[in-house]
């Protein structure tokens, strides 16, 4: 009990002399400006992620388009590709190369959605980030 009351008195002691000087507020001015220029700088990166994210999904729509048009236009009977050497691994593999072509571009779509999704999700966590540091900057 001592203890406390001797600790108590240690801070009751303690009188801080805050003083109103240039100095001081040329320092804190500084520091609000850094942190103005973090919240910017925060802001732009977003912008820019939304605007990449726009872009790769107009890009991926457009090549998802043009490949499957392509692949859907092509005579179904003839191969996409022919190897000049007859071994019976190539021929199979020349017959069905529609197939392969078809499974290679829906992986790729499914990758690339997989990603779009993953960069939301990542936009919106710092998006959420920023606006919880921001909270706590305004306290």
């Amino acid at each position: 009990m001592t203890k406390d009351k001797a600790i108590e008195d240690l801070f009751l002691a303690q009188k801080p002399h805050f003083d109103d000087s240039a100095e001081f507020m040329e320092k804190l001015t500084k520091r609000l400006d850094a942190v103005e220029f973090v919240k910017q700088y925060q802001e732009r990166t977003l912008h820019r992620y939304k605007v990449m994210m726009v872009a790769a999904f107009v890009v991926g729509i457009i090549c998802g388009g043009i490949s499957t048009w392509w692949l859907l236009s092509s005579p179904t009977n003839e191969p996409l590709f022919s190897f000049g050497v007859q071994t019976s691994f190539l021929v199979w593999l020349a017959q069905n190369s529609r197939l392969f072509v078809a499974a290679g571009l829906s992986l790729l779509m499914t990758a690339g959605i997989c990603s779009i999704i993953g960069n939301v999700q990542e936009i919106i966590e710092m998006r959420r980030s920023m606006k919880e540091n921001r909270s706590w900057l305004v306290m």
